[in-house]
């Protein structure tokens, strides 16, 4: 290999396929393969240690968030980074699913406008906080996610909506970071792992199955059946 067919500081090792040399493909998909395993048996072990220990906790919460539904409360999602997509898709699932009913749901992260004017204007701290005083109110939910769980927005966000008297619902990492210290939280729902991946496809199983359970509760579609996790 010549020196321009050397790759960057720091890229061989991240794109190894990309610059294999002789007699290195095979070893680096098998490494491929061997991590992929990995991974997969990760993420269904996961969610199999979520479904024995939430259980319960998510059936409650589904039947605070249809009653609430059912009174005409509305639901806003948020959250930074692949959180935020998250939470676009957390409104979507709830105000445009493919089956069941139609559910008032916002993402507040969706309007590019109003997120960089607070951001520059304010301060990126209150991006939500600054929504949800002007949006929300009591009989609302408020529903961040956030894989360290201390992201001081949704820190903030959570504050003001307990103050107006939103039911709060919050998904974390790891040990659930600040939002494991406030006692203002209604629920909880801590994914145990360190891996930022795990924790945001574990979350996405938990965000499905409160959208399930809710359309259950509200009569919109049957019970779901009891099948392994994985």
């Amino acid at each position: 290999m010549s020196t321009g067919d050397q790759p960057p500081e720091g890229m061989g090792g991240l794109y190894p396929f990309l610059y294999p040399g002789p007699g290195d493909l095979d070893a680096v998909l098998t490494e491929a393969l061997r991590s992929t395993g990995e991974k997969a048996a990760e993420i269904v072990r996961l969610r199999r240690e979520l479904a024995e220990s939430m259980a319960d906790e998510l059936v409650e919460c589904a039947g605070e968030m249809a009653i609430r539904f059912a009174a005409g409360g509305r639901l806003f999602a948020f959250g930074n980074g692949g959180s935020s997509t998250d939470a676009q898709e957390v409104a979507t699932a709830f105000l445009h699913p493919d089956h069941g009913l139609s559910l008032p749901a916002l993402s507040l992260t969706s309007d590019v406008a109003v997120v960089t004017a607070l951001s520059n204007d304010v301060g990126f701290d209150v991006v939500f906080a600054r929504q949800l005083a002007a949006l929300g109110r009591r009989g609302d939910m408020a529903f961040g996610l956030t894989t360290s769980g201390g992201s001081a927005n949704v820190v903030r966000a959570f504050e003001e909506a307990a103050r107006q008297g939103m039911l709060t619902i919050a998904l974390a990492g790891d040990r659930g970071g600040r939002l494991a210290e406030l006692e203002l939280l209604d629920y909880l729902f801590v994914i145990p792992s360190s891996s930022v991946h795990r924790i945001q496809e574990a979350q996405t199983t938990v965000y499905h199955v409160l959208w399930e359970l809710t359309q259950h509760a509200l009569g919109a579609v049957p019970a779901p059946p009891v099948r392994n996790v994985g």
